[in-house]
C-alpha cells in the first residue's frame, strides 16, 4: 500500500492546568498495512505510540518505535477521544488483547481493562517524589516504572517510566503502567507523570482498572505511506 493518508497527532493525559500530555499518532484510514510497514512508520514518527485503525469494529494496532503492543492506555484513550471529536464515538475498542470499553465523563475519556493484559514493567516504589525526580534515566534492557506517594491518603502518586525495550527513552504519560499500578494498589489514584501529565485511575468491576484523562488535538497532516 502506498500514497498519502491523514495523520492525526493527539496529546493524551493533559493536566487540568494544560501541562504535560503524551503525543500519539493516529491513522484512522490506513487499513491493510503489513506489520512491518506499520512498525517502520511508528519508528519514523518516533511518538511513544502510533495507532493504525482497521476497517470497522474498533479494530486497531498499537506500535511503539520498536515493538507492537497488545494493549496500551494512552493510545486507546487518545483514539477514543479523537473518534468522538470527529463525530464517530465508539463504545468498545479492539486492540489485539481484546475488547476495551471506552466512554467520556466530562472532559475526560476513560477505558476499562484487565491490568494483567497490559505490558509488564519493572516496577519499583521509591521513598519520595524527590527520589523519583532525581533519576537521571532508565536502565538498558529494562522497561522501568518508578513511583512514590506524594500524598498517600489522597491517592496522589509521582511516576516516571523509562520503557527502553519499547524504543522509548522516557515516556511522558503511560496508561499501561497506570493500569498495572491501579491493579496493584486497588484504589483511586491521581498520577503525576513526566513533565506535568495527569492520569486518573480507579478500580473497575471484576478486577478491571479504569484509566482516564484529558486530550487535545495538536495537528492533522498528510503522511506518505510506504
Amino acid at each position: 500500500m502506498n500514497g498519502n493518508t491523514t495523520l492525526h497527532v493527539v496529546t493524551v493525559f493533559v493536566s487540568d492546568g494544560g501541562t504535560g500530555g503524551n503525543k500519539l499518532g493516529v491513522f484512522l484510514d490506513a487499513p491493510g498495512l503489513a506489520a512491518a510497514d506499520r512498525q517502520r512508520i511508528a519508528a519514523d514518527l518516533a511518538f511513544s505510540e502510533t495507532v493504525f485503525m482497521g476497517q470497522g469494529g474498533g479494530l486497531l494496532h498499537i506500535h511503539t518505535p520498536a515493538v507492537e503492543l497488545p494493549l496500551a492506555g494512552h493510545p486507546l484513550v487518545g483514539t477514543s477521544w479523537l473518534l468522538a471529536q470527529r463525530g464517530s464515538p465508539i463504545g468498545v475498542l479492539n486492540p489485539p488483547a481484546g475488547p476495551v470499553p471506552t466512554w467520556t465523563e466530562g472532559e475526560r475519556v476513560w477505558i476499562r481493562a484487565d491490568p494483567g493484559l497490559a505490558p509488564v514493567f519493572e516496577t519499583r516504589q521509591l521513598s519520595s517524589p524527590s527520589e523519583v525526580d532525581a533519576l537521571a534515566g532508565g536502565e538498558p534492557g529494562v522497561d522501568l516504572h518508578v513511583w512514590a506517594w506524594e500524598d498517600e491518603a489522597a491517592g496522589r502518586v509521582r511516576v516516571r517510566v523509562f520503557p527502553h525495550e519499547m524504543g522509548i527513552g522516557e515516556d511522558e504519560a503511560t496508561g499501561a503502567a497506570a493500569l498495572r499500578l491501579g491493579g496493584r494498589l486497588g484504589r483511586e489514584l491521581t498520577i503525576r507523570q513526566g513533565e506535568g501529565s495527569r492520569i486518573d485511575v480507579r478500580p473497575g468491576p471484576e478486577g478491571t482498572v479504569e484509566v482516564g484523562g484529558r486530550c487535545a488535538l495538536l495537528e492533522t497532516r498528510e503522511y506518505r505511506l510506504p
